[in-house]
């Protein structure tokens, strides 16, 4: 009799070890197909079961073994849509897990010249496209609501990195960035701009100018106060990026690089052209840094009329509280250009 237990006892735990074998290579070894130590995968909202094994089965070896573990753990009947990561390596077991947690995006936009753009930007990173995200930015009820309008609305983004979920919707997108806008807007900052006689958004849109006048941040402060002072001695802003602006716009072509403002181009018919047009434009060029933003809030004490770009310190520019002296510098600007041959 112990003879025979023994040997039942033998083949029981050789079965029970072949079914901690089986039961290990299907649940637990690798079942991944593919030679980076990690992907993303995207599933659409909307998705069923049939829609998230077609997604996977180009990174998963045997389809069987995952569908196996999906029953068991009953992901079959609760599909999530999202951003999933998978990694070499995993097993069915964790491949089913990692469905289920939906990875944030960690969402950056900055420097873009026009909603449009923007939304191209935006949507390459999350769910919703670009479409849906224009039309969402534009809606006339949320525009009204909250003091916007179609060609001001860009200054509602703030340029920051900010975390979403890949499948947020449009709506959820844009009321998040309305709260971080409002957020920005501390009551020392509102404060600042009461104290300039601005909105916040009439603060983005000359900060927006000021950004494209100069990348150098001990120069924004300066530049700001220049604008500022030509407003409040009533004078045109007389600003060139907004007519490059203009005529960006005009081309519907933002690609291209205008490295030199033409006499011409100074007389093109655009709210944008403040050169004609007494004030700010509409509303902002770009995305303007917070440095940007802050620079206007806090510019710099000068009587500063004029600059224009240096020929001695190159990305920096020559200020002039005169005329006289202004063409003097621009003059040795434009010497400076012609004997490079630049043209445009």
């Amino acid at each position: 009799m112990n003879k025979k237990l023994k040997t039942i006892l033998g083949i029981g735990t050789a079965l029970f070890l072949v079914v901690i074998a089986v039961v290990y290579v299907k649940f637990f070894s690798s079942n991944t197909k593919f030679s980076k130590e990690e992907l993303f995968v995207e599933v659409p909202t909307g998705s069923t079961y049939e829609d998230v094994k077609k997604i996977i089965s180009p990174y998963v070896e045997n389809m069987s073994g995952f569908e196996m573990m999906a029953g068991l753990r009953k992901y079959d009947e609760n599909v999530k849509s999202g951003r999933f990561l998978l990694q070499k390596g995993m097993g069915n077991f964790k491949l089913v897990a990692a469905m289920r947690r939906n990875v944030p995006v960690k969402l950056a936009f900055n420097n873009q010249e026009r909603l449009e753009n923007l939304c191209v930007r935006i949507s390459s990173q999350i769910e919703p496209d670009t479409t849906k995200l224009l039309a969402t930015f534009r809606d006339s009820v949320f525009l009204k609501q909250n003091g916007f309008t179609k060609d001001n609305v860009i200054a509602m983004f703030i340029p920051n990195s900010y975390e979403f979920y890949w499948n947020v919707s449009a709506e959820k997108f844009r009321d998040k960035m309305l709260k971080e806008y409002q957020n920005f807007w501390t009551k020392e900052r509102l404060q600042k701009a009461e104290n300039l006689g601005m909105t916040p958004v009439q603060v983005i849109t000359l900060a927006s100018i000021v950004h494209k006048e100069t990348v150098k941040k001990s120069e924004r402060p300066v530049v700001a106060k220049v604008y500022l002072n030509r407003l409040e001695q009533g004078m045109p802003l007389q600003a060139d990026p907004t007519v490059i602006y203009a005529l960006k716009s005009r081309d519907n072509d933002f690609d291209q690089v205008i490295k030199r403002v033409l006499y011409d181009d100074l007389l093109i018919s655009s709210p944008y052209n403040t050169y004609v047009n007494q004030g700010l434009p509409p509303g902002p060029i770009a995305m303007p840094d917070i440095d940007a933003i802050d620079a206007v809030l806090s510019p710099d004490d000068n009587d500063y009329i004029y600059f224009c770009a240096s020929v001695e310190k190159f990305g920096y520019h020559e200020f002039a509280s005169t005329y006289a002296q202004h063409q003097v510098n621009a003059k040795k600007y434009a010497d400076w250009l012609n004997t490079t041959g630049t043209k445009r």
